[in-house]
């Protein structure tokens, strides 16, 4: 019977999950009408399960943690549990659809049951209706959760129906086998990781300039744990979140770029910087300071389209830069100079390679060990990160549902720690959306802060053009 492992950064993202950290990422998609049947939906989704066949494992610790969680299937697996129905109040605006992903997203997942959950939601003004996708980062990260995005959805508005299902489900292996084969991996990998050292003779100079690279990250990340002043953007945080958006384009972004230089990224976290630097002059508090964000960034190679079809294979593949977004300077376009500088800077510094290499070490550790540090880590965001900001491309061509336009889409990007903020980016078919989180309790305030974004971006538009 074939065991698959979970991965150390998928094991951490589980493992640092408590009462008021909910480990989920997820998204809003916005269809044209009229809505369809729900049982249509239903026979949607149950024909495309079989290329994803994680979505129907479930988590199985091994007994006293001596070894990594464990993907086995779900005997008990039903698909209308997953799979859910809801409608909006009216008038079913954008308040309204709002507040309820603010409700949903504050549900942590079960953990006796495979780790997501879709959500058809109808009663959308303009007779539209919803698709809220909800899954646990162990499961994926935000590319390879795109990509299985695509995998669900449509890239035609009629496609061929997919043939039957034939999955069973697989007995699970038993907690006393798991933790026999635990015990008999910790006994050999001293030897597994001198044989690993032996043959290190061997590997391929690219290997090697990998771990030159890492060691350069690794003097960089240092810098991180200098402490940032107290702010209203960090502090304890309860399990309710709200939630809000801003919009844009890619368009617009080319434009600022072909004006000015720099990457997609600089431009966007330009935006967002004057976002931050008009929230916290509402709240009264002193903008000469900077706002320190951590940027996840896949280490994914180029040719790993991060999804394997047929086996289920995906795990995540992501690391993480720190910036330092410059709220204190007014004047847009020094704003994204000094951005565009900073992250060529961290490019070249190679933190995110630096990141990857020390979760791979991770490996190596106990899970015991390896939890205790995932909320070490945590505590430590908590003094020396504001906020989070991950930007994820997502597929640049329309995508359908039982024939029905997906017109536009809103990530969502969980908190953690004492971050009471975060923001996720998100490109689909020329549209660009910034999905931001809080804290119930102590941000009552996004639209301040998506109305700056999009104050910001309107700024760098009207002096590029």
């Amino acid at each position: 019977m074939a065991v698959e492992h979970m991965s150390p950064l998928d094991s951490t993202f589980l493992h640092i999950e408590d009462g008021v950290t909910h480990m989920h990422i997820a998204s809003t998609l916005i269809l044209e009408g009229p809505p369809p049947p729900y049982e249509d939906l239903l026979e949607m989704i149950a024909g495309k399960l079989r290329l994803v066949p994680r979505y129907r494992k479930v988590v199985q610790f091994v007994p006293l943690q001596l070894g990594r969680p464990v993907w086995v299937d779900d005997a008990h697996f039903h698909l209308e549990y997953h799979v859910r129905h809801t409608a909006l109040p009216a008038p079913g605006g954008d308040k309204e659809l709002r507040r309820l992903i603010g409700r949903i997203m504050s549900q942590p997942l079960d953990r006796n049951r495979p780790l997501w959950e879709l959500w058809m939601v109808e009663g959308l003004d303009d007779g539209k209706w919803a698709i809220m996708s909800k899954v646990h980062h162990c499961m994926v990260d935000g590319v390879s959760g795109t990509e299985l995005l695509t995998v669900v959805l449509d890239m035609v508005p009629d496609p061929p129906r997919p043939g039957p299902d034939t999955w069973k489900a697989q007995p699970a292996p038993s907690p006393l086998s798991l933790a026999v084969q635990a015990v008999g991996t910790m006994a050999v990998s001293p030897f597994e990781q001198m044989r690993a050292l032996r043959a290190s003779t061997r590997v391929p100079r690219s290997a090697i300039a990998h771990l030159r690279e890492a060691g350069r990250g690794l003097g960089a990340l240092a810098g991180v744990a200098r402490p940032m002043p107290p702010s209203s953007l960090n502090g304890p945080i309860g399990p309710q979140r709200r939630y809000d958006w801003a919009e844009s384009s890619v368009d617009e972004v080319k434009r600022v770029r072909k004006a000015f230089g720099g990457t997609f990224n600089d431009v966007v976290l330009t935006a967002i910087t004057g976002g931050f630097r008009i929230l916290l002059q509402s709240r009264g508090e002193n903008v000469d300071r900077v706002v320190r964000t951590m940027v996840p960034v896949s280490v994914r190679p180029r040719d790993d389209r991060g999804v394997a079809v047929g086996d289920g294979s995906v795990s995540n593949q992501v690391s993480a830069m720190f910036a330092e977004l410059p709220v204190g300077i007014a004047d847009p376009i020094e704003r994204l100079h000094t951005v565009s500088s900073q992250l060529a800077d961290l490019k070249e510094s190679a933190q995110a390679v630096a990141g990857e290499a020390l979760t791979s070490l991770s490996g190596f550790a106990p899970p015991a060990l390896l939890a205790l540090g995932a909320r070490l880590g945590t505590k430590a965001a908590q003094r020396n990160v504001n906020t989070v900001t991950t930007n994820v491309p997502g597929p640049q061509m329309p995508l359908y549902a039982l024939g029905r336009r997906v017109l536009s889409a809103y990530p969502f990007v969980p908190l953690g720690g004492q971050i009471r903020i975060g923001i996720a980016i998100f490109s689909y078919d020329g549209q660009l959306t910034f999905g931001v989180t809080g804290d119930y309790d102590s941000a009552p305030d996004l639209h301040i802060l998506c109305d700056g974004i999009e104050k910001g971006m309107a700024e760098l538009l009207a002096l590029a053009d």
